[in-house]
């Protein structure tokens, strides 16, 4: 008898917990039809706001370069243009732009004069094949808001665009240059209201049309191809600055290719030029 009525007490227990459970879902299915169709937990988490746009940079230009072409077929006319940045002069360049009486518009740094004399002496000890220009006092970009191209940070200021251009001019004079009438800054692009700046100070800006040797990154097989495809009325912009760079060998090779093409060479301030985004004219 004891036995029949723990079988019916455990009977009971076991209904009360049924009763109990089907209640416990009941509950919780209300509670869920109620909210979002979004799990409750993730509900509950405040939404991340979404990220604030980037602010646009500047408009920067890279301006091309031209001059007067020829107009003779099989004579084409080419300005062969070098920066001289920082570093040590490239002699493998520069002699044979000596030996072979090639013309030439250098480019130059105030902190690239500071550490060159030897090279500065050759320059000026002929004055038919090189014309001096102004690359800057530090090498800054000449773009008047703050940003970095290239890694390289810019002048960021109108200011700071003077003090680069000035003083690389101020540079050149107390190195017994002429006056500089030609400015190409660091990267050589700009800021428009820059530009309207440096042309308000009296230069005419650099472009080119032809990159000869990538900023001297490139290999000496491809430097050469792309300078001696240079075309009637290329100006072509190498550097002179990076005598450990293989792009160097490059140059001095297409040099003597473009001569061997009957290659007029002249400098920027012998010839009319026609440069775009208000660079020249």
């Amino acid at each position: 008898m004891q036995r029949v009525n723990d079988k019916r007490l455990l009977f009971g227990m076991n209904r009360i917990f049924l009763v109990s459970a089907l209640l416990i879902a009941s509950v919780s299915g209300a509670i869920a039809a109620a909210l979002p169709p979004q799990d409750a937990a993730v509900a509950a988490v405040p939404a991340k706001p979404a990220p604030a746009p980037k602010a646009a940079g500047p408009k920067l230009v890279e301006p091309h370069l031209h001059i007067a072409r020829s107009g003779v077929k099989g004579h084409a006319r080419v300005a062969l243009t070098f920066d001289a940045c920082m570093g040590k002069a490239d002699d493998r360049i520069l002699s044979v732009l000596v030996s072979e009486r090639v013309p030439a518009t250098i480019f130059v740094t105030a902190r690239w004069l500071k550490h060159n004399p030897q090279a500065l002496q050759v320059f000026l000890e002929n004055p038919d094949l090189f014309e001096l220009e102004n690359h800057g006092q530090n090498h800054i970009p000449a773009v008047d808001i703050p940003v970095s191209i290239y890694g390289i940070p810019s002048a960021g200021s109108p200011e700071a665009v003077r003090q680069e251009v000035q003083g690389g001019a101020d540079a050149m004079i107390a190195a017994g240059i002429a006056a500089p009438h030609w400015f190409r800054g660091s990267t050589a692009k700009y800021d428009r209201s820059a530009i309207v700046q440096i042309r308000d100070m009296g230069y005419r800006i650099a472009g080119y049309s032809v990159n000869g040797d990538g900023g001297s990154l490139l290999g000496a097989a491809v430097t050469e191809k792309r300078i001696a495809a240079a075309r009637d009325g290329d100006v072509v912009i190498s550097h002179i600055n990076q005598p450990t760079h293989a792009a160097g060998e490059g140059v001095a090779k297409a040099i003597l290719d473009l001569k061997a093409k009957g290659v007029e060479f002249v400098r920027l301030q012998d010839v009319e030029d026609t440069g775009d985004d208000q660079t020249t004219q």
